[in-house]
């Protein structure tokens, strides 16, 4: 075998072919690996525009052999190693191209194509520079080809729609350069260890080898072995007496987080986590041979070591302020502050700062991320902004001074108390951040009442409850009829309220809740230990007037309690980040899907009119066509800019795969909610399944509630659901249940072990609401169901049964059918359950 580092460019040019072998597994790259991928470029673009040298980032190895070589033909490659990465920029070039189009560069659309996606001369299979496995080569042509159903609901698909987002949000926040240098960047600048295998070489025994490796050496593992190869004297002396200490009271992972982190409050801010030895080598190479300098520099990461524990151990500060503010940041949860934090704690023990200024300063830090979180600010640099922090405070003035003036920076979009306010009574808190920062935010704004007996959080099992229901009862639409405007649907209004601020709190009675009427809530929260819901209690009727009350006077108690920028107003002119939201919200959609003006709304926290005012000037916005109105008609109002040469919208649907009926109406099963709509952006927007884990026992009481409320609401479909879940229990699986607005149940397998369980969950049923969702959301994230083929699988033996039609487009989704056909087609259901289990356990029995 050989190897040598080359551009990507260099690596496809010619007339070649990367075919992937049918023994290797889809394409799964998801959102994260993604996004890492994208963060590397967009660095690489940074240092370009800014004339800064930027070496190549290693991208990683792809391991090739050679195939079949026909006269007159290309010259084939078989991918042994490589295909996620090789995969994932050839729908990056795919989305480069695309995006180029839209910007009307005919030259750049023709250069990206020739130069990296096809062979020009060649025809059939032979056209494509990458051929990957039969099961994504439809959705792979299909981006290339710029077919209307490129972007599907699979993996490629959502990768070509990731790209696209990210450059549309990059060109817009970029200059007339921009584009051109990702291309740069993407060509030029991310290298690749081609490695080549000879002529009869065995590449699937390659392959296993590859992919059957023990545990490699960690960055710090690294670094620990260069830095005691440099002490050949004092070096066992060393280890003993600091090394070995700092490794046992940090551990592994967090070891080598400090030694990221030691670059990054050095100035190093733009070191990658994966380059920390090399870039710790590089520092220290001049030190070889002084031995005592190397000793103080162990000692200064040491002391480094006893900091960084005060920030994952709060308690082990003695200054009670600034323990406080660290606690809470602990509570918070991530490591986007810990650069900052770090660099505070290195003032404070160098006697630059005092542990109260510090506090101060750490109070800023918090008041900023909860205010981006309420606001929904997007998260698009937040870290670079932490890791830049410690180069650029300014040193002539106290820490909280200099912090707050930082932070406050145009760019780093620091909320105002106007933004604070608004987001409040409009975003959809429920889908914000992750549930514990949800949780913590409802927490502090309860102990800003100050009861004189405050809840004790740490022993209290509390979760967050909506009092107006996600799922409400026909008497509360009721109650929400009076109070709806013009043209406005009781459940349109419902939409715009339910997940907000104002009709959020804290209970640990989420199951007595339930969806009963607000009076029934009224009893309950009634006697309540938590003052915000004595609060809400207290009113007569809980609507729109109550909710949006509440939700000023949440946001009066969040304003004393986080602090805004400097200056406090809200930047003139800056474009609203809703309209951020929907573009990406758009092009996230995939292909043969469309969605609601009262969708888009809830999504983005404002009202169906504005959104279509803002649609109808900006047709040009990728996938303003797929914006229909509530009935699934393209809006009257809905007109292509002057001189388009694009079809009607409905046409463009249709050849996406959308269907229409007779009136004109979008079929219903493909339409977006504002949910799915929010799931695609990454939110986690999804409830928890709040099940006993332990196959032995099932909870008694929820599964009476459950049987309860299907009798209740859907007493024909109670025999045929009761029999399928026997039938799940006698297939080795168990039954598990929801604790929130409404039971829900989950026939559950666990294919793990005591102390590693492996759980998943091919649909969860909603008695209430009378629903079956199928949890293609969680399936993709456990095998053998990560497979998308596995997925596509179960969607089309469902869409076997009368009365089941989901989209293939929800593939990363939650689609639903009525609980009614999971019980009148109970035989069928238990043959697709059947298959189901028997597919984990072949899964379970290839794994060993």
């Amino acid at each position: 075998m050989r190897a040598q580092e080359i551009t990507f460019l260099k690596l496809v040019q010619g007339d070649k072919q990367f075919q992937v072998p049918l023994y290797q597994r889809t394409y799964s790259w998801g959102r994260e690996q993604l996004q890492r991928l994208w963060e590397d470029v967009g660095e690489l673009v940074d240092q370009h525009l800014a004339g800064e040298p930027a070496a190549p980032h290693f991208l990683g190895s792809v391991v090739l052999a050679p195939g079949q070589i026909q006269a007159g033909g290309v010259q084939r490659w078989l991918v042994v190693d490589g295909q996620q990465r090789l995969t994932t920029l050839m729908l990056a070039f795919t989305a480069l191209r695309d995006h180029l189009k839209e910007m009307g560069d005919a030259r750049g659309v023709d250069r990206v194509h020739r130069q990296i996606l096809v062979n020009e001369f060649h025809e059939g299979a032979d056209h494509y520079r990458l051929l990957p496995t039969q099961a994504d080569r439809e959705a792979y042509t299909a981006c290339v080809q710029s077919r209307a159903d490129a972007g599907g609901g699979d993996n490629i698909g959502a990768a070509y729609r990731f790209f696209r987002g990210a450059l549309t949000e990059g060109h817009e926040a970029g200059d007339a350069q921009w584009a051109a240098t990702v291309e740069t960047a993407l060509k030029d600048l991310l290298s690749i260890v081609e490695i080549t295998a000879e002529p009869g070489d065995n590449v699937y025994r390659i392959f296993e080898s590859i992919n059957n490796t023990g545990v490699g050496l960690s960055q710090s593992d690294l670094l620990r072995n260069y830095v005691f190869m440099l002490l050949p004297k004092r070096g066992e002396r060393i280890y003993q007496e600091l090394w070995l200490p700092m490794q046992r009271s940090l551990g592994p992972k967090n070891l080598e987080l400090l030694v990221w982190l030691d670059l990054v409050v050095r100035g190093h801010y733009k070191t990658k986590q994966s380059e920390i030895y090399r870039e710790q080598q590089k520092r220290l190479q001049p030190l070889t041979g002084d031995e005592d300098a190397l000793q103080r520099e162990i000692e200064q990461l040491a002391q480094r070591a006893r900091r960084f524990l005060r920030i994952i151990d709060p308690a082990r500060e003695r200054s009670p302020a600034l323990r406080a503010v660290l606690e809470r940041l602990a509570a918070w949860g991530g490591q986007t502050h810990y650069p900052l934090t770090l660099h505070l704690l290195d003032l404070l023990d160098a006697g630059r700062t005092t542990p109260d200024d510090a506090a101060q300063a750490l109070g800023y830090v918090e008041s900023y991320l909860v205010r981006r979180l309420i606001c929904q600010t997007p998260t698009t640099n937040l870290n670079r902004i932490f890791m830049e922090a410690p180069k650029e405070l300014e040193t002539d003035r106290p820490a909280a001074e200099a912090v707050k003036r930082f932070l406050s920076g145009r760019r780093r979009r620091w909320p105002s108390d106007e933004e604070l306010r608004e987001a409040v009574r409009t975003k959809p808190f429920y889908w914000s951040g992750r549930p514990p920062q949800r949780s913590y935010i409802l927490r502090r704004l309860e102990e800003s009442y100050a009861a004189s007996e405050p809840v004790d959080f740490a022993k209290a099992a509390l979760s967050v409850e909506h009092v107006l229901p996600q799922r409400p009862a026909p008497a509360w639409f009721d109650l929400l009829a009076e109070e709806t405007e013009p043209n406005q649907t009781p459940q349109e209004l419902h939409d715009l309220l339910v997940h907000t601020l104002g009709n959020l709190t804290l209970t640990g009675d989420n199951a007595k809740l339930s969806n009963h009427p607000f009076e029934r809530k009224q009893q309950i929260l009634d006697s309540s230990a938590l003052r915000m819901n004595l609060e809400i209690s207290s009113a007569e009727r809980w609507g729109k007037t109550q909710i949006l009350e509440r939700a000023d006077r949440l946001a009066d108690r969040a304003v004393e309690l986080w602090p805004g920028p400097i200056g406090g107003v809200k930047p003139t002119g800056e474009e609203s980040p809703g309209w951020v939201e929907l573009r990406a919200a758009l092009v996230a959609m995939p292909s043969g899907t469309w969605t609601t003006y009262g969708d888009v709304a809830e999504l983005i926290g404002s009202h169906p009119m504005p959104v279509g005012a803002y649609l109808g000037a900006n047709t040009s916005v990728i996938g303003a066509y797929r914006v229909l109105t509530v009935e699934g008609r393209i809006s009257q109002q809905f007109r292509w800019a002057d001189g388009s040469d694009r079809p009607p919208p409905q046409e463009l649907l249709a050849s996406e795969g959308v269907r229409f009926d007779s009136l004109g109406r979008a079929h219903p099963s493909q339409r977006l909610s504002a949910a799915e709509l929010a799931t695609l952006l990454g939110r986690d927007v999804a409830q928890p399944a709040a099940h006993d884990p332990l196959p032995e026992g099932e909870d008694a009481a929820a599964a009476e509630r459950f049987r309860a409320q299907l009798r209740e609401n859907s007493p024909d479909a109670y025999a045929g659901v009761v029999a399928a879940l026997d039938f799940w229990r006698r297939q080795g699986g168990h039954v598990t249940y929801g604790r929130y607005e409404e039971t829900s149940c989950f026939p559950m397998l666990d294919l793990g072990t005591s102390r590693r369980p492996h759980l998943m969950w091919p649909v969860g049923i909603y008695p209430v609401s009378g629903t079956v969702e199928v949890v293609f959301q969680y399936l993709k994230t456990r095998s053998p169901f990560d497979d998308t083929e596995q997925r596509r699988e179960l969607l089309n033996r469902l869409n076997k049964i009368d009365g089941i039609d989901l989209p293939e487009a929800k593939l990363e989704l939650r689609p639903s059918f009525p609980v009614r056909v999971f019980a009148e087609h109970s035989d069928e259901i238990c043959e697709v359950l059947d298959w189901f289990v028997g597919v984990a356990a072949l899964d379970l029995a290839r794994r060993g």
